[in-house]
């Protein structure tokens, strides 16, 4: 059962309505009891880096959340803000991150191969796969993902990275670390590529 984290930020709706489409079993977790039965997580975000933080470490779940995925090894995923969340750091904000997979979070208009394109960084773009991954089976040679944010995670070890996207440089798109994933586009608003890589997700 995938098991939805809703710390109060993240269109959760939008998600159990993807999975429902897509005939997988998805509940809402929004207390500790709640997360019992769960065999894979995922951490949505939208908004601002210290707000959804500050709002998952007054939730109450932090402790169990990080239980399951780092002791009991529980695939994660984390979508958008979801995903900077795994880093160490943003600059968007002054608190610290999850740190489950070392990196900075940087802001697209404090980089000059950036700073003069539009923000946030909207719309259909494609992502460069750098290698098999099981997120990606099946993916196609051109897969196209929909991306909204303003913010980029740059992984401190680049073997991490499993796929990149460019605007003005390359990106850190998708990132993972053993049962831990982090995916910057909004995979409910992807079309066939989104559901495909939920459904990959679902299937690890």
């Amino acid at each position: 059962m995938i098991h939805l984290i809703d710390y109060g930020v993240g269109n959760i709706q939008a998600f159990l309505n993807c999975f429902k489409r897509l005939g997988i079993d998805t509940t809402r977790a929004d207390s500790v009891e709640s997360l019992n039965g769960a065999t894979h997580l995922i951490l949505p975000g939208v908004g601002a880096f210290d707000n959804a933080m500050r709002l998952f470490n007054y939730s109450g779940l932090r402790d169990t959340v990080e239980n399951l995925v780092l002791i009991e090894k529980i695939p994660v995923l984390g979508i958008c803000v979801g995903m900077q969340m795994l880093a160490t750091s943003s600059e968007e904000g002054n608190l610290v991150g999850l740190n489950w997979i070392p990196g900075t979070v940087r802001s697209f208009s404090s980089n000059p191969l950036s700073r003069s394109l539009p923000m946030p960084h909207m719309g259909w773009n494609d992502i460069t796969v750098h290698h098999e991954h099981v997120l990606l089976n099946n993916i196609g040679l051109a897969p196209k993902f929909y991306f909204l944010h303003s913010y980029y995670y740059d992984c401190a070890d680049k073997k991490h990275v499993a796929a990149s996207t460019q605007y003005g440089f390359d990106f850190d798109c998708i990132v993972s670390n053993e049962n831990i994933y982090g995916i910057q586009c909004h995979p409910e608003k992807s079309h066939s590529y989104g559901s495909l890589l939920l459904k990959n997700f679902s299937e690890i």
